[in-house]
């Protein structure tokens, strides 16, 4: 097997030449970075406060200064969580997604934690040369019966486009039907974009929550090299994309954008992918897991395409992972980032080049074979938040004062 490049240049880690020559074989650096990804997406799942018993059901657990220690995150000192994003459940979505990802028993009722901005301390910074932005989108959880193809109509990104732009479509055809313009999904688009002027939380969109901060640090760090990485799994892997795609559109030209996805759905129409392509700054990368079937959802006969690279990989390549019949492992975020760990290309054996514990894939799965003894679904809180008060009586416990789910922005 050819030796592991190990020397590509931080734009072509964020994909200035579409990561050519870097997948296969797997450039060690890009395969820590995707890894890095991966875990800033799982730290996502980790906080999420899923218990419907919890008056905080829907929020972070943790709040933004001991996250990234509470999640445990190796290197934990290196980033840090400037910012939330929450997004509203007010959204035209199938049922079954609704009352898995974005439950209306939450604990604002409509709205839900759905991220973070982190960036790198300023040592991690001055050692690497740049101020690194990260925007983890968080995706759904292992249920995905919100897939839903018959429902998943596109919608014109007309709001989301430049002015300029949206009078010269409007000038040249009044059909939301015209080939030309760019479409995603409307469940995408809904969440991105909508608000909730009953929530303390969402009175702003996800998008408005996002720009005003990307601004604010970029004004914040004019003085530094600046890139941006978002990245997401599932439901989150297409909010990247979209979310990706509108900061380049609407003014983010001079800094590189890059989206780390995995497990993503198809987002939009091919004119959506075309109009990507017009960024130089703007470069997408997909981790794809062979037999996962949720990236060809919701289908080319709805006239989605797919976008990005792609970095193709198979979970049944590892020795350690069991012949899965379930689906819902096939999509599991862990396993892939374990592939990732130790993918050598399509015709070379599964072995691990960086270190990645294998315990790892089973936090919220299965997936594991028997016989390595780890036991399934192992990340939980303690005693589900549980704890015995003055009185010697069970109780649920509050989130420490710091953990408060407070809003990110005075509307």
């Amino acid at each position: 097997m050819a030796t592991v490049q190990s020397d590509a240049t931080w734009p072509e880690l964020l994909g200035s030449n579409n990561w050519e020559n870097l997948l296969d074989p797997l450039n060690l650096s890009l395969r820590e970075l995707i890894i890095r990804c991966g875990d800033f997406i799982q730290a996502t799942y980790d906080a999420f406060n899923n218990d419907q018993g919890s008056r905080y059901c829907g929020s972070s657990r943790y709040g933004k200064k001991h996250f990234f220690n509470k999640v445990m995150l190796q290197s934990a000192s290196e980033y840090q969580v400037v910012a939330f994003l929450y997004g509203t459940a007010r959204v035209s979505l199938p049922e079954a997604f609704l009352l898995h990802s974005m439950s209306r028993e939450s604990w604002d009722r409509e709205s839900n934690w759905i991220g973070y901005i982190a960036v790198t301390s300023d040592e991690r910074s001055k050692s690497i040369g740049r101020r690194e932005i990260y925007v983890a989108w968080r995706g759904t959880t292992r249920n995905y019966e919100w897939v839903n193809v018959l429902g998943a109509k596109m919608e014109s990104l007309r709001p989301l486009l430049k002015e300029s732009v949206k009078i010269e479509e409007n000038s040249s055809s009044d059909s939301d039907d015209d080939e030309k313009v760019p479409k995603v999904m409307s469940g995408w688009l809904t969440i991105y974009t909508s608000d909730d002027p009953k929530s303390k939380f969402t009175k702003l969109s996800a998008r408005v929550q996002l720009m005003r901060k990307i601004n604010e640090l970029k004004e914040q760090y004019q003085d530094e090299q600046l890139s941006i990485i978002l990245t997401g799994h599932s439901l989150g892997a297409s909010l990247s994309i979209l979310s990706a795609f509108d900061l380049v559109e609407n003014g983010i030209t001079d800094i590189p954008v890059s989206a780390f996805v995995f497990g993503s759905p198809q987002v939009g129409n091919k004119a959506f992918n075309e109009r990507m392509k017009k960024y130089p700054n703007l470069k997408v990368l997909h981790v794809r897991n062979k037999i996962d079937v949720i990236p060809h959802y919701p289908g080319r006969l709805l006239g989605y395409v797919y976008t990005g690279t792609e970095l193709h990989i198979d979970t049944r390549k590892s020795p350690s992972l069991k012949d899965s019949k379930n689906p819902s492992d096939w999509h599991n975020l862990q396993a892939m980032l374990h592939i990732v760990a130790g993918w050598n290309g399509e015709e070379e054996e599964f072995k691990l080049k960086v270190k990645r514990s294998v315990t790892l894939v089973n936090k919220s799965c299965e997936y594991l074979k028997d016989e390595l003894y780890v036991p399934g679904s192992w990340w939980t809180e303690k005693n589900k938040g549980m704890v015995r008060d003055e009185d010697g009586e069970w109780a649920l416990a509050p989130p420490d004062e710091e953990d408060l789910p407070v809003p990110e922005f005075d509307c």
